[in-house]
C-alpha cells in the first residue's frame, strides 16, 4: 500500500523518520507532500495513494475525488475539521483523527496563557497568582483532565462541566463536577474552553455566559475560534472592564480587540497548541500506527466519519 504524507507544514524529521520505519516495516512505501504551495500538487501525489495522513492541511471534496484509491485518511491530532467527512464517507473512505497525542501540549499552553494574563501580559504592574483561584474546565476531555492535573499542582481549585463524563469519574480526579455550564462560570476565576466546535456549541460562549464570571475572570480558548460569539464577548468585555480573554488562534476581530482591550486580550497568530516536538512527533506516529493496524486487522478504533 502506497502512504501519503502531505504536509504544508512539515512534520519534525524525527518524526518523518518514525512514520517511515513503522510504514515499511509493516511492508508499506512511503510517498511525502511537503511544503507544497499548489493545491494541484496535493490532487497529483494523492491520486494514487492508498492512505493519507495530514496535519492541518484541508481533505476537501476535490482532494477526495482526485483519490482514486484511498482507503483512509487520518489527521495527525485531535480536531478534525479539516476533514470533510461526508466526502469521505460518499467514498467509503475511513477518516480518523489522533486523540490525545497532542493532548498535553495544548495543557501546558492552556495554564501558561493563564500565567501570562494574570501577569498582565508580562508588562509592569502588579499582577496575581493562580494559587488558591477557581479554575473550569469546560468539556472534560483529555486536555481538560491534564490542565485540571497541572493546574492542582498551582494550587488552584479545580471544577469542571462535561454532561458526557460521569460525575464519580471526574470527582475520582480531585476535580468537583459541576451540573450546569453557568455554575461553572459564575462560580470559576478562569474558564479554559476544551469543547469541539459542531453545530451545538459554535458562538455558544457568549455575553449570558462571559458576564457571570467573577471580578477579574479570565477566558482561556485553546478549542477554536468558533465556539465564541465574537460580537458577544466584545460587548461583555466593553461592559466589564475587568474580564480578560486569551486564544490560541486568533478571531476574525482581533484588530478591534487588540485596540480597545489592549492588555486584557492576546491571540496567538497561528494555533499553537500542538506546536511541540513532543506532541508533533507523538501526533505522527500515532498516524502511521492506525494505518498499519488498519490495513492489517480493519482496526477503526479512532474513525470520525461512522
Amino acid at each position: 500500500m502506497k502512504i501519503l504524507v502531505a504536509t504544508e507544514k512539515p512534520f519534525a524529521k524525527a518524526a518523518v523518520d518514525g512514520i517511515r520505519n513503522i510504514v515499511e516495516k509493516a511492508g508499506h512505501s512511503l510517498s511525502l507532500l511537503e511544503k507544497y504551495t499548489d493545491v494541484n500538487e496535493f490532487y497529483k501525489a494523492v491520486a494514487d495513494a492508498d492512505a493519507l495522513i495530514v496535519r492541518s492541511d484541508k481533505v476537501t471534496k476535490e482532494v477526495i475525488n482526485a483519490a482514486k484509491q484511498l482507503k483512509i485518511v487520518v489527521r495527525a491530532g485531535a480536531g478534525y475539521d479539516n476533514l470533510d467527512l461526508a466526502a469521505c464517507s460518499a467514498k467509503n473512505i475511513v477518516a480518523m483523527n489522533t486523540p490525545g497525542q497532542n493532548s498535553n501540549a495544548v495543557a501546558e499552553l492552556a495554564i501558561g496563557m493563564m500565567i501570562y494574563m494574570s501577569r498582565n501580559t508580562f508588562k509592569p504592574g502588579t499582577g496575581s497568582e493562580l494559587k488558591g483561584k477557581k479554575l473550569g474546565i469546560h468539556a472534560y476531555g483529555n486536555v481538560g483532565r491534564l490542565a485540571a492535573d497541572i493546574a492542582k499542582g498551582f494550587g488552584m481549585e479545580v471544577y469542571a462541566f462535561d454532561p458526557f463524563v460521569p460525575a464519580d469519574k471526574i470527582k475520582a480526579d480531585g476535580v468537583t463536577p459541576l451540573d450546569s455550564v453557568e455554575k461553572l462560570y459564575t462560580n470559576c476565576h478562569f474558564i479554559s474552553l476544551h469543547i469541539p466546535a459542531n453545530e451545538q456549541t459554535k458562538k455558544s460562549i457568549g455575553y449570558k455566559l462571559i458576564t457571570q464570571m467573577p471580578k477579574g475572570g479570565c477566558l482561556i480558548n485553546t478549542a477554536r475560534k468558533e465556539v465564541i460569539h465574537e460580537e458577544e464577548l466584545v460587548k461583555a468585555m466593553e461592559e466589564r472592564t475587568d474580564l480578560k480573554y486569551c486564544s490560541d488562534i486568533a478571531p476574525d476581530n482581533t484588530s478591534e480587540m487588540t485596540e480597545k482591550f489592549q492588555n486584557r486580550f492576546f491571540a496567538t497568530p497561528k494555533k499553537m497548541g500542538a506546536e511541540t516536538a513532543e506532541a508533533n512527533i507523538n501526533a505522527g506516529l500515532a498516524s502511521a500506527n492506525q494505518i498499519v493496524n488498519f490495513f492489517a486487522t480493519g482496526d477503526k478504533t479512532f474513525q470520525v466519519n461512522k
